[in-house]
Order: C-alpha cells, then structure tokens, then sequence
C-alpha cells in the first residue's frame, strides 16, 4: 500500500451537511482538525459542529461521515490554499476535493488563485499539471518557486611584502633603548609584483515569488592604491615596482621610493625639502625649516625648532628640541630619543625616552621607557595606552595624560564642526540667488543671458554643497558614536605619578591628589581606578 496523507471532502445530503474523513495510509500524515478549519473558514462556512468533527478526526479507523450541519449547503467545487513561506521564496499548495456536484479545478483555475494569492514570479506549470494529473489532497504541493538571491563578496588586495609597520625599538640591558637597528624597510627590486587585487563579486539579484526583488548584500569594491614608480598591468589586477628600493603600505596605498638623503644639515644650504619617498637627514634639522615627505623621514642629529611632515613614520636619533615652535606630524609611528617644547601628532605609537613640556598625540600606544622614561608638563593623549616610568615632577608641574579616545577623531570632529556653519551660510547666499532668478523668470521677465549662465553655473555648486552638508552630518554621527563607544584606555605607572597630574578617560577626568608607584589607570563605570602591577 502507497504513503497518503488523510483528507476529508463534504457531501451534502437533504437532512444536512456531512464531512467525508478518509484516514491515512502507511506513513501518511493524520488529519488535522486545524487543516479542517481553515478549509472550513475558506469556504465560507462557519456554523458547524466542531465538538463531532475533534471526536471523529480523533477516533479515525476507517473512513467515515459525519454531520457537521443541519442545513443542505450548495455544493463546494475543488479547493486550494496557498502559504507563501515566510522568506517569500516558495508557495505551497494545499488541494481539498469538491464536495458531491462540485466542480473540479483546471489549469487555468489554479493559475488564477496563485495570481489572487499574489503570486507573479517562478509558477510551476508542469507541477499543477502533475496535480492535475494525479489528484492528491490534504498533501503540500510546491506550485511555485522564487530565485533566491546570490550573495557577492568584497574585492580583495593581496600584498607580497611585509606590511607590518612594527618599529618600536628594542630595550637593551642596561636600560637604554635601542634606536639604531629598527630593521623596518621592506626592500624591493624593479619588475617585483607588489599586489595582487580580487576584484569585488557583486553577487545576483532574486525574486520572491510576490514578484519582489532580493538585493544582495553591499560588497565594498576597491583599486589597486599607488604612489609614483609603480604601474599596473593593464586589467589592473597585479601592481608592479618601476625601480629598485624599498616599498610600504600607508592608509591602503603601495609606496615606492629611493631614499633622498641630506648628508649633512637641513638650513640655507639646502632649504625646505618635499620629497614623494623617505627622507635620511645626516645631520640636524635647523630651526624654522620645513621637511615633508610622503613616506618616512629619518634625523641622524637634532631637530630644532623645526617642522617635519610623514606621510609614514619618523625617527630621530638623538631628539626635538622644539623651543615651543617645532611640530612633528606624522601618519605612522614616531621614535625619538626625547620631546621637549614641542607639538608631535602621530597616526601610529610615540617611542620615546622623554617628553618634557610638550602637546602630544598618538593615534595608538605612547611609550615612554629606557633610562629615564618621563613626562612631564604639558598634555599627552593616546587612543589607547600611555606606558611611561615617571609622570609629573615634586613640583607639582601640571600635567595632563588623556586616554580612551582617538585624537584624531576628536580633531576631524572639531574640524567638520566648524565648517558646516561656514557651509550653510554659503547655502543660503546661493538659495536666495537661484530664488529671485525663478522668481522673476515666473513673472515672466526676460533675463539676460550673463543671469542665465549665472543660474546655470549656480544650481550645481548649490547641489554641492547641499550634498556637502549631507555628508558632514552623517560623518558627525558617526564619529560621535566613535567617541561615546570607544572610551577604553589605560595608563601604566613603571615607578611614579607625582601628585598634580591630571587623567582623563574619555569624558571621566581625575587629579592624582598623593603619589602613585608601580600601578595602572583604568575606567569602570564612571571612575578612573587604580590597580597594583
């Protein structure tokens, strides 16, 4: 005997309304009273006999009727009930026979109910012809099918030399730290293939059997990011070096460069230096020049009251004396022997054996380790740790240590803030001009064609800086969230923090009121706490 669910179909008789039950066979599945009353409400037929339809549907042995209504009802043609899977990607038949003189389904009448049902997209026709064919009730049938959507994936870059901008140096044993030997340049030889780009998939489209469309996911989609001496091959899918020397990643961009090297000082021999590569400077950086390079910059001598700009990283050998005018910028990280006197903003972590009376900021960790590990005066903020051996003096010299938050963050927030008024001033001057023009132009009045042209020129720079605007505000938002989620930071004490210094963690601020030894700051809740090495 074949597997078949149970299913029932009315007969109308002239003492009242019957429900023929037919159980099920082998491993078929039983009647529901559920699957009754939905036929039932279908139907349109609402006054019946629930507690005799439970009693039967739950002592079923073999097939029986059942009076379920007094009243003679018209006869019931063939049914169906169509289930739309809650993903929209599969409707499912449920066919009920007709009751005695009731008609029977066509093709066509099924193709009408998944139309009413909402069904546009993927009908299986050969499905309700086997249906058709083979007449099988109270058993799911699948009338029709969506295209399930075919998710893409992000482009992807593949670089083939070391990445890695670690360059913090090494402590030797006698407490010193080592600034020589930082082993950080990636070489390189002409013809050597630098990256490799998977370009993105950007997946495919479905439908829902509704008719709807199914969009994949946003891939992120990018290019192969370079410098000079660099080309591509020409599906720009592999990067290639044009010379011999050393190459580094900066902000997904691929650099390569020969180091310009000053053999002695930078001064009125040589004068200010903008240079697309590394910088090696012999001797000092004097004071009120200017060295800017896109990759790193290193200083064999003393930078003075001077200014460096890297687009990578920055070491210096013996040290800045700023004497309050010097400033070091820099994308990557900074090493130096000491700070004083001098504003130092680093897109990477601050090595250093001192930092005296100065305004710095780190994008990652500051360190100040070897002999003396100091700071002290003046304010230093890190995104993430501040690890130094001394901090503040037995005078009581004010300083301020500040972690938990990127600087630079705080610097582009300040920095959009500030424009968006200028932009919405500039906004306005022009909505007024595209305004009167229209104004006078509904009048009816004849314009020249200088205000013509002038409108022209108006509308897009309008457009701009509307769209300008839109992207300030979202940026904001966003950097807003940066700065009330990302407030975790930590500041460890390898001997002393003298009374005086003033912590901040986040938007939570802290004097040190005694002497702090071998201990470490952090946030919990809403306090700065201290906890032993």
């Amino acid at each position: 005997m074949s597997s078949r669910n149970g299913f029932f179909h009315l007969v109308m008789k002239e003492d009242g309304t019957y429900i023929k039950l037919y159980p099920q066979q082998d491993s078929g599945e039983c009647i529901q009273v559920s699957d009754i009353m939905d036929y039932l409400n279908d139907v349109k037929i609402s006054d019946y006999d629930l507690l005799a339809i439970k009693n039967a549907v739950e002592h079923l042995q073999k097939v029986t009727e059942v009076k379920i209504a007094s009243a003679m009802l018209s006869p019931i043609s063939e049914n169906l009930i169509i289930t739309i899977s809650d993903d929209q990607l599969e409707a499912v038949a449920r066919f009920y026979p007709p009751s005695n003189h009731g008609k029977m389904l066509s093709a066509e009448g099924i193709i009408d109910t998944l139309k009413h049902a909402g069904v546009k997209y993927g009908i299986l026709k050969e499905a309700i012809q086997s249906f058709l064919n083979n007449r099988v009730y109270s058993t799911n049938v699948t009338l029709a099918k969506g295209k399930p959507v075919r998710q893409g994936t992000s482009a992807s870059v593949e670089y083939h030399f070391n990445t890695s901008n670690d360059t913090k140096p090494q402590i030797n044993e006698d407490g010193t730290v080592d600034f020589h030997n930082l082993n950080n340049i990636s070489h390189i030889a002409e013809g050597d293939l630098l990256a490799t780009l998977t370009p993105a998939d950007f997946g495919d489209d479905g439908m829902t059997v509704l008719g709807n469309p199914i969009k994949p996911l946003k891939v992120r989609n990018t290019i192969l990011k370079h410098g000079k001496n660099i080309h591509l091959s020409e599906d720009g899918l592999q990067m290639f070096s044009d010379v011999s020397g050393h190459v580094t990643l900066t902000d997904d961009k691929v650099f390569v460069s020969n180091t310009y090297e000053v053999l002695a000082d930078v001064d009125t021999s040589t004068g200010d230096i903008d240079y697309d590569g590394n910088v090696s400077i012999k001797g000092n950086v004097r004071t009120g020049f200017t060295v800017t390079a896109t990759g790193d910059i290193y200083v064999n001598g003393v930078v003075e009251g001077a200014k460096l700009l890297a687009g990578g990283q920055v070491v210096l050998r013996c040290g800045m004396q700023g004497m309050n005018r010097g400033e070091i910028r820099c994308e990557g990280d900074l090493i130096t022997k000491f700070i004083e006197n001098a504003t130092v903003v680093s897109g990477g972590s601050i090595s250093t054996d001192a930092i005296l009376h100065s305004k710095v900021l780190a994008k990652k960790d500051i360190i100040a380790s070897g002999k003396r590990g100091l700071i002290v005066g003046g304010s230093v903020k890190s995104g993430s740790v501040i690890d130094l051996k001394t901090g503040g003096s037995l005078m009581g010299t004010n300083t301020e240590l500040e972690v938990g938050i990127d600087p630079t963050v705080i610097q582009e927030y300040e920095s959009i803030k500030n424009q968006i008024p200028e932009l919405n001033k500039e906004k306005a001057k022009l909505e007024q001009i595209i305004l009167l023009m229209k104004a006078k132009l509904q009048k009816g009045e004849q314009l020249p064609a200088d205000k013509i042209q002038m409108l022209r020129a108006v509308k897009p720079q309008y457009e701009g800086i509307r769209e300008k605007i839109k992207n300030h505000l979202e940026r904001l938002e966003e950097l807003n969230t940066v700065i009330l989620n990302n407030q975790k930071g930590k500041i460890i004490v390898n001997n002393m923090l003298y009374s005086g210094v003033k912590m901040i963690f986040g938007n939570e601020s802290r004097f040190v009121h005694t002497n702090e030894q071998y201990c470490y700051f952090v946030k919990e809740g809403a306090d700065i706490v201290s906890k032993g090495l």
